[in-house]
């Protein structure tokens, strides 16, 4: 049986995969871009070889997409007022429209509460008045908009999408601006457009884009994506991948998905040291995003 050695190896790479031809480590030959292992010394080639390469290209390149999905994203950024981490929930913290700031409840609620009346209604940010109409809303958004400002092109599309703060109910519009939002990097537009195109609800119904579009949130961090996928990962069995999803968005301070690797430890599908790694990671997680002033104003929503 014939051994590849470590020689034969290093030639490989400056050789043709399809003719053979040498670059004698010129750097002539360009490689595969999809999944680098293999390199030509032209088109030609490449094509000649792209049936014998195929499967093997195809398997490396979602190894290598799996590397990129399975990694655990950085957390939300600060608060820029009281610099704690940002929540993970959506009605926990507040965009401000007139500085394109995210704000927590706690800071908004904090401010409202202890500022002179000349100041209540002021951003705690910039200090600018508070809109006094759906119109200054909007015309504000579509400033931030014009700028680039993925948060409030993702909002406006929300407007859109339900008819609100004056504007007619739009749902190719609202799409128009998701999908830009989304190509700005916002992890909450790549979230609503799989929802949207695994329900249909507003347009076509595409599955292989609804899940493209969650796998792009989760790995921007949103943990709800990332849930759902494990959730989809669970429904077709691959429970490895399901736990996977479930542990990662656990870390960022997600209960559902701690509780779904609980029920995994109990089952004994999760390992002793990964349940808890997740479970320390998950109390870091909810201690840099408490506070008392974001406990006070949780609580004056809900009543």
């Amino acid at each position: 049986m014939s051994t590849i050695t470590t020689k034969d190896a290093d030639n490989s790479k400056h050789q043709c995969a399809a003719c053979g031809d040498s670059d004698d480590g010129g750097g002539s030959l360009k490689a595969c871009t999809a999944c680098n292992l293999v390199k030509y010394c032209n088109r030609t080639c490449q094509i000649a070889h792209r049936p014998a390469h195929k499967k093997a290209c195809k398997k490396r390149v979602a190894e290598l997409f799996d590397v990129k999905l399975f990694k655990q994203p950085p957390p939300n950024e600060d608060c820029p007022i009281c610099y704690l981490r940002l929540p993970i929930e959506r009605d926990q913290k507040n965009y401000e429209s007139c500085c394109g700031k995210m704000l927590c409840c706690g800071c908004v609620r904090a401010h409202a509460v202890a500022a002179a009346d000349t100041e209540r209604f002021k951003c705690v940010f910039c200090r600018t008045e508070a809109f006094t109409s759906d119109e200054v809303l909007i015309e504000r958004l579509k400033k931030r908009a014009e700028a680039n400002d993925a948060q409030a092109i993702y909002n406006l599309g929300t407007c859109y999408l339900l008819g609100t703060m004056g504007l007619r109910q739009d749902h190719a519009k609202a799409l128009e601006l998701y999908d830009k939002s989304a190509k700005l990097g916002h992890h909450r537009a790549h979230y609503g457009l799989s929802v949207y195109y695994q329900t249909g609800c507003i347009g076509e119904k595409d599955t292989r884009k609804a899940t493209y579009h969650a796998q792009l949130a989760a790995m921007a961090g949103n943990v709800d994506a990332r849930y759902d996928l494990g959730c989809d990962e669970s429904n077709a069995g691959n429970m490895d991948r399901a736990y996977k999803h479930w542990m990662i968005s656990a870390n960022d301070g997600c209960n559902s998905s701690m509780k779904a690797v609980q029920e995994g430890y109990k089952r004994g599908v999760v390992t002793k040291d990964d349940y808890a790694n997740t479970t320390r990671a998950y109390g870091n997680s909810i201690d840099e995003m408490k506070s008392d002033d974001r406990d006070r104003a949780a609580a004056a929503f809900c009543t």
